[in-house]
């Protein structure tokens, strides 16, 4: 897989037959139970929030979940959440924190809605809220990117203990279609986008903003959803016995230097 290109990779997490969380939720965790609404608005089913076990601890799940067709793409949004879906997100990661229940997020969107009856219901503040509370959350956050990680969709969900990325996952301010848009006026230009951008698992590792690259099963996730599955479940269990032990003041001051560190930037 290491001759993929970021194009490549791209229109590999765009196949039919790409596993969604819907998938990989019953064969990582067991006991789960799923919770609605975000107690002001409606429930946003571009959003999965619940509550389960891995390895017989009891979790927070959120997630934002993808449909295998036209007909579950519309029902989900096409993975693009409204407000309301952010602030279940938020809702249920102090329920966690109450409880005591690390908080496992899953990200796979192009990015949050952008339509104006979200505008109108605070889709910034909402997500910026999540970038707000979730630094300050005194519980473990672990986050995986399955596929699509795109925008501020994204990183509402991306502020966490410890980052991991499928091996062909890519994680990005804008999507490679809105960035050519923008830089060249050409939404065709999405390929030429894709080699320039540093959106794939191995660029962000080597930029610091993702601290794992989860292995896939040969050809792709769809291949064998069960081997990716397991390998999800592994980086999981072992990065959350970690979490669990260290002291939470020494969490929270880890999570507030691995943001901190992340960039580049000279002074003259």
């Amino acid at each position: 897989m290491d001759t993929l290109t970021p194009f490549d990779r791209l229109t590999l997490i765009r196949h039919r037959d790409r596993p969604t969380v819907k998938d990989y939720i019953p064969m990582i965790f067991t006991d789960v139970y799923e919770l609605h609404g975000d107690r002001l608005f409606s429930d946003d089913k571009a959003v999965f929030g619940g509550i389960g076990r891995l390895d017989g601890i009891p979790v927070t799940i959120i997630a934002e979940v993808k449909g295998r067709d036209v007909y579950e793409n519309k029902e989900v949004n096409f993975a693009m959440p409204h407000p309301e879906g952010y602030r279940k997100a938020l809702r249920l990661a102090h329920q966690a924190e109450k409880f005591g229940r690390p908080v496992i997020n899953f990200i796979d969107t192009p990015g949050a809605y952008c339509g104006v009856d979200a505008e109108k219901r605070g889709q910034g503040e909402a997500i910026a809220r999540c970038l707000y509370e979730f630094m300050q959350l005194r519980v473990p956050v672990i986050s995986v990117v399955l596929g699509e990680g795109g925008s501020g969709g994204a990183l509402a969900l991306g502020v966490c203990d410890e980052l991991a990325m499928l091996e062909n996952a890519i994680y990005s301010v804008i999507s490679p279609r809105g960035f050519a848009s923008l830089l060249w006026k050409d939404a065709q230009k999405e390929r030429e986008a894709c080699d320039i951008m540093h959106i794939t698992a191995e660029d962000a590792v080597r930029l610091k903003v993702a601290e794992a690259v989860i292995e896939e099963s040969e050809g792709g996730a769809h291949t064998d959803p069960e081997i990716t599955a397991e390998n999800i479940h592994r980086f999981l269990s072992k990065s959350l016995n970690e979490k669990m032990t260290k002291d939470i003041d020494e969490l929270l001051q880890s999570r507030y230097n691995k943001f901190r560190s992340i960039g580049e930037f000279s002074e003259n």
